[in-house]
C-alpha cells in the first residue's frame, strides 16, 4: 500500500523553486508523485504520494530538509506545516511501481 498526504505550506512559488533548485535534479527515492497546486488564499498546497513511509522519511531526512533549511539560508521556520494523511483505498496509474499498489 501507498503513502499519501497533503500539506499546506506558507510559502510561495519563489521559495519553492529555491527549495527544488537546492534538491537538485535527482530523482527522489520512493517517490511517486509530488504535486504542488496554489492556494486561493496564498500559499501552497503540496499532495505527495510515497512507495512507503519509510520511503518518505529517509527522503526527508537525507535530502528535503537539508535542501530546505539552504533554501530558508539556514534559518528555517521552527516546527513543520501539518501533514493530513490520506486514507488510500486504490491506487494505480504510470507513476506506481508494481509492488507499490
Amino acid at each position: 500500500m501507498v503513502y499519501a498526504y497533503t500539506q499546506d505550506v506558507p510559502i510561495g512559488p519563489e521559495l519553492y523553486q529555491r527549495i527544488l533548485d537546492e534538491l537538485g535534479p535527482e530523482p527522489l527515492a520512493g517517490s511517486l508523485l509530488h504535486l504542488c497546486v496554489r492556494l486561493p488564499d496564498g500559499g501552497l498546497r503540496y499532495i505527495d504520494v510515497w512507495e512507503s513511509e519509510q520511503a518518505c522519511a529517509r527522503a526527508f531526512d537525507e535530502r528535503i530538509h537539508p535542501a530546505v533549511d539552504r533554501a530558508f539560508g539556514g534559518a528555517r521556520p521552527s516546527g513543520e506545516p501539518e501533514v493530513h494523511h490520506l486514507d488510500v483505498i486504490h491506487a494505480s496509474g504510470a507513476l506506481l511501481l508494481d509492488g507499490a499498489r
